[in-house]
């Protein structure tokens, strides 16, 4: 049975599952526009998913062949999954900021060889013990999921009004989660009249009960270093101060009160590196600082791809504190181990 529902003033959203994964599904949004259907994000690459948004769609009283565009707030497997499925079926176009769209065409260019060696090298430069890092020497898979997403046909430019026809949808440029992660301010009164500057498709930026991962922007031939959990505490209060009436995430359930939950995010992690601070009282690489994190359940009980996208949070954590002169590398050590100042 298809799960849509309705949000009001021609704002609908589609629970899309995603394959194997506690998230459980993504909020596809169908906003009305003059034109057709737009879509916000369209769920993952796989058989199910695609029933379902099309049964969703269908629940909406509309069709795949009907949507007018597709806007990504970003380019992960379960947002930008089915944009090029949706786009052969419908003639749609699809916008993505640019920094996420050049991501894209470098998945699509970069052999899966070259990529599974640059996280070989990047996990063994981070500590990783040799039995995580084995695997990925050894694959010979020719496919990785995610590495041959559509290529978007529009940009998104943030600031500016998105074309959809008959609304005021307002770009919000906010990295960290990804570097060209979007939010959407639809710039109309709420429905219910909430109190608030209209509505908000957060994408993963903002949810209500968890915090999305901030790990390192990964890509084989970009040397530039990033700070991503820093570009996400400058998007936080960005985000904050548009005082939007409702959120409506990606994730999870719609919301009210942004600021409020943008009060917790930035708290949270202040919190979190003071506790990493404590740790780095003694010398440690990024892999064993993971260790020592507080994650949602024992580092024994992690599983193999989650530890690597753990190690991929504690560098960003670590590039913070550095950044801010609360953390230093250890000159000459190999991994590099990092220690409190």
């Amino acid at each position: 049975m298809a799960k849509a529902f309705d949000h009001g003033g021609g704002v609908r959203s589609v629970q899309v599952p995603i394959p194997d994964n506690p998230l459980g599904h993504t909020l596809v949004y169908v906003v009305d526009t003059d034109r057709g259907p737009v879509l916000v994000d369209t769920g993952w690459d796989d058989p199910a998913s695609w029933e379902a948004l099309a049964a969703g769609l269908a629940a909406c009283g509309t069709c795949v062949a009907e949507v007018h565009g597709v806007v990504v707030t970003h380019h992960h497997p379960d947002h930008h999954g089915l944009s090029g499925q949706v786009r052969e079926a419908s003639g749609a176009w699809v916008a993505m900021h640019a920094a996420d769209a050049a991501i894209v065409r470098r998945a699509r260019e970069t052999r899966p060889e070259r990529w599974y060696a640059y996280m070989a090298a990047k996990l063994t430069a981070a500590g990783a013990p040799e039995e995580h890092v084995a695997p990925l020497r050894a694959s010979r898979r020719r496919t990785l999921p995610g590495l041959s997403p559509a290529l978007p046909d529009r940009e998104i430019v943030p600031g500016e009004l998105l074309d959809l026809p008959g609304r005021r949808l307002r770009a919000i440029w906010t990295p960290g989660h990804t570097p060209g992660h979007v939010c959407l301010h639809l710039e109309e009164q709420h429905p219910g009249q909430v109190p608030g500057r209209g509505r908000l498709f957060s994408g993963d930026h903002l949810l209500p009960g968890i915090t999305p991962h901030i790990g390192l922007y990964e890509d084989p031939d970009d040397t530039t270093v990033t700070d991503p959990l820093g570009d996400y505490l400058d998007s936080l209060e960005r985000v904050g101060r548009l005082t939007p009436a409702e959120v409506l995430p990606a994730h999870q359930h719609p919301f009210t009160d942004a600021s409020g939950r943008v009060r917790e995010l930035l708290t949270h992690h202040e919190e979190r590196l003071t506790g990493l601070l404590a740790l780095l009282s003694e010398p440690l690489t990024p892999w064993h600082l993971a260790e020592r994190m507080e994650w949602n359940r024992p580092w024994p009980d992690i599983p193999y791809g989650s530890r690597t996208i753990a190690v991929s949070e504690a560098e960003a954590h670590l590039r913070r504190l550095v950044k801010l002169g609360r953390a230093e590398p250890i000159p000459g050590s190999a991994p590099v181990a990092y220690v409190a100042v």
